[in-house]
């Protein structure tokens, strides 16, 4: 997968999905550039600590080495918001890329569903403004979208052939974002791919997602909170496995024009990934609370598109990925303690390396 020379820009890639995949295409040989505006969960919301963020000063480490590892790597980063057109286009007219992969959003659903405007400007009219500055020359349009499009699953699995219905205002936004580039494509024939992601975790993410928050406060001896029952099912995805897929998508024009879901393949329960955390961290308390209503159903998305177009195969079921991921905590813990706030004295560490 020779990405030799490839003009990419990645539109919010200093998140944790973009910066990995900034550095997978440089490695590559991809000639990358981010354009970020380091606001929306980022460098300027952790600082500003607008939301009373716990675990601040651990976030803001880890959001400056993702900054240090991309300046390292020799990968400009623009400090622009993307909702600016005035500042956007030109910028990426003087960049000229050949393919661009849009992150820029609201990742949360929850914040999507409290800020409905905001959400609509950060996922949509930045979406809008990097599909119209481009339209005239890109040559490959990468969406990034979510499972969360589906709503309720009404099986164990969904293709991307499934009607979608989505769920609350974070889903609906990333389906009507799917839409707005197929329009494009129908009427200015840009090319694009549409890319659905489940449950993403791994290194340097400072979302907050389920696993990082589990991760977080088994290492402070914390009860750990699961909403429902704890068999509600997610299609849990190691970041590295993504990033591949991502890397497939770029460098095969099989990809062009199509959806794809792009996970493990395999879904697993909540109570499975706290069985995991027990045992690597001892015994754990849990605590059962309400499930939020507008987090619909999910389970297993298929990934039979990408093995047969792209030949995607993720390697890291979450016996692997996630203990990975705690043994990077871990080895954090061991060299940064001082900025996790009340971290367990006789954290356990996990054997091996």
């Amino acid at each position: 997968m020779d990405l030799q020379g490839k003009n990419i820009v990645l539109i919010g890639g200093a998140g944790f999905i973009g910066h990995n995949l900034a550095l997978e295409l440089k490695v590559r040989g991809a000639q990358v550039e981010i354009i970020d505006s380091l606001q929306i969960n980022n460098l300027g919301a952790f600082a500003a600590n607008v939301d009373n963020i716990p675990d601040r000063t651990l976030y803001l480490h880890l959001i400056h080495e993702r900054l240090n590892i991309l300046h390292e790597a020799g990968i400009p980063l623009h400090t622009v918001d993307a909702r600016d057109y005035q500042s956007l286009s030109p910028l990426l007219g003087s960049i000229n890329p050949q393919v661009v992969v849009h992150l820029a959003a609201i990742s949360h659903a929850s914040k999507a569903n409290k800020s409905p405007y905001s959400t609509f400007d950060h996922n949509l009219r930045t979406l809008e403004n990097a599909l119209d500055a481009t339209r005239d020359y890109v040559e490959h349009f990468i969406y990034m979208s979510s499972s969360m499009v589906y709503g309720n699953f009404q099986s164990d699995q969904v293709g991307e052939e499934t009607v979608c219905e989505p769920v609350g205002i974070y889903g609906a936004l990333k389906y009507a974002g799917e839409k707005l580039v197929i329009g494009y494509n129908q009427v200015f024939d840009v090319p694009y791919t549409i890319v659905r992601p489940s449950a993403l975790y791994g290194e340097r993410c400072v979302s907050r997602r389920v696993g990082q928050v589990f991760i977080e406060q088994a290492m402070k001896g914390l009860v750990l909170n699961i909403h429902g029952d704890g068999e509600d099912r997610l299609d849990f995805t190691y970041v590295q496995d993504f990033i591949d897929g991502m890397v497939r998508i770029i460098s095969n024009k099989n990809s062009r024009n199509e959806i794809f879901n792009l996970t493990y393949g395999t879904s697993r329960s909540i109570s499975e990934m706290v069985d995991i955390i027990k045992t690597e961290f001892g015994d754990i308390g849990i605590q059962y609370l309400p499930k939020d209503d507008l987090m619909p159903d999910r389970g297993t998305l298929s990934i039979e598109k990408a093995k047969r177009l792209l030949g995607y195969e993720p390697r890291f079921p979450l016996e692997l990925g996630f203990v990975k991921y705690i043994r990077w905590y871990n080895t954090l813990v061991e060299q940064h303690r001082h900025l996790f706030d009340d971290v367990k004295p006789s954290l356990k560490l996990v054997k091996g390396c």
